[in-house]
């Protein structure tokens, strides 16, 4: 969720928030809302707007990823959630590393598809987030899926190509192929440190 500012006169304004809610496969936005507080229901209706392309799917299986934000810890959020058989995963802290495509897909929003506008009403926000992410989704190669368009991407299967090397993504493979189960059993790394979780003194 981000904010977005609306111009009531030369001197004053007021905010309105985006909720949007992306596909991590293909980049592609699949849920939006604009609303003019931070309640829940608005990113509610994002996620809503999202789940319309699963209806009638019975063999996905869905991890919804969020910041610690009260609307996405609310009981009607995650009675969403749980309703639809979809495994909810939350950062630990408050580190934007932690949910970086959400805030890639922010910052994408407002300094790129939505640079230099400016808004003097809600309904004003809500036709330029439309047009794009129509553009964004349809129009607009991104390299991290291999310079096709979101929309091209859903229709992909198995790993996309990146454009660059994400060391984080091959550490991640790395450490996934270390943690395979062989058939002598499972390989056990060579104890580090203090036994117990004993720590040594700070200043000793």
């Amino acid at each position: 969720m981000t904010y977005i500012t609306i111009w009531l006169d030369e001197y004053h304004y007021v905010f309105c928030y985006l909720s949007l809610v992306m596909d991590a496969y293909t980049e592609e936005i699949v849920g939006w809302s604009v609303g003019p507080t931070l309640e829940t229901s608005y990113p509610i209706e994002a996620l809503k707007m999202a789940m319309k392309r699963i209806e009638g799917k019975n063999d996905i299986e869905l991890i919804h990823h969020s910041d610690r934000g009260c609307q996405y810890a609310s009981s009607e959020y995650v009675r969403l959630l749980e309703r639809m058989n979809i495994r909810i995963s939350m950062t630990e802290s408050g580190d934007p590393k932690d949910n970086a495509q959400a805030e890639r897909i922010n910052n994408t929003m407002k300094n790129e598809l939505l640079k230099d506008m400016r808004f003097n009403c809600i309904e004003d926000v809500m036709a330029a987030v439309s047009n794009a992410v129509d553009f964004y989704n349809n129009e607009r190669p991104h390299m991290s899926i291999d310079m096709m368009t979101p929309a091209q991407a859903a229709m992909h299967n198995g790993e996309i190509t990146k454009r660059w090397f994400s060391y984080r993504t091959q550490a991640i493979k790395n450490n996934h192929s270390s943690l395979e189960i062989t058939e002598k059993g499972l390989p056990l790394p060579t104890p580090q440190g203090f036994p117990s979780g004993l720590r040594p003194p700070v200043n000793p």
